[in-house]
């Protein structure tokens, strides 16, 4: 087979240098593609997050290459239209339903909430981080906005204007060793209602894991 896969995902000429050592812009070039194909659907988190630590850690072109090798033209492009994870997304709403963004939702690199006397809950747990921060520009009035973290997903509320509503913060601790893989800004104003910021609520079978352990057989 001639020729070897560039950090693009296509397949460069004779001759190339894909011996050479990458560079951080190499790298960079890479995990974007990764995080565009994650946001298409065509890697799973757990992909994307074996992929994203290999390319970071990468030596050479030729170990980058691989990691994009299996990715259609489409989403080994970046840059091109339709290929980007949405910049911006606006969700404007008045004494309507609870606006959610749970499961596998793409988080975008800023999100405007324009709502009035709507429940609002964006879970990180299983999102597709595509962007290593999130700007929420709030203008809400009423109700809760709930925020959803996991480890490496920091909050911060300082920008945030209070009106008659408050700020209950129970992130979870987390090795101080884990990355920050996501950094959520709210901005704007917030008034009347809370805003909570908490990690996963713990499933029953979660719970019973708490309770003691069982005594040793033939007790």
């Amino acid at each position: 087979m001639s020729g070897e896969i560039a950090p693009t995902g296509k397949r460069s000429g004779p001759g190339s240098s894909s011996e050479l050592r990458a560079s951080h812009a190499d790298r960079d070039r890479v995990v974007d593609v990764l995080r565009i194909a994650a946001g298409d659907g065509l890697l799973t988190v757990d992909e994307l997050d074996e992929r994203v630590e290999t390319a970071l850690s990468a030596r050479t072109l030729s170990e980058l290459a691989t990691l994009t090798a299996d990715l259609p033209p489409a989403s080994a492009t970046v840059g091109t239209a339709g290929a980007e994870v949405k910049d911006v997304v606006r969700i404007k709403q008045v004494h309507s339903g609870a606006v959610e963004r749970v499961g596998r939702w793409v988080v975008p690199r800023r999100l405007e909430l324009a709502l009035t006397f709507c429940a609002v809950t964006l879970d990180f747990t299983d999102a597709v981080i595509t962007h290593d921060t999130l700007q929420i520009d709030v203008d809400m009035a009423g109700k809760t906005l709930t925020l959803v973290t996991r480890p490496g997903v920091v909050v911060d509320t300082d920008g945030l204007q209070l009106a008659h509503s408050r700020v209950t913060n129970r992130q979870a601790p987390t090795d101080p060793d884990t990355p920050v893989i996501l950094r959520v800004e709210l901005v704007g104003r917030k008034a009347y209602g809370r805003v909570v910021v908490r990690p996963p609520r713990r499933t029953f079978g979660q719970w019973l894991l708490r309770g003691p352990a069982s005594p040793p057989a033939g007790n």
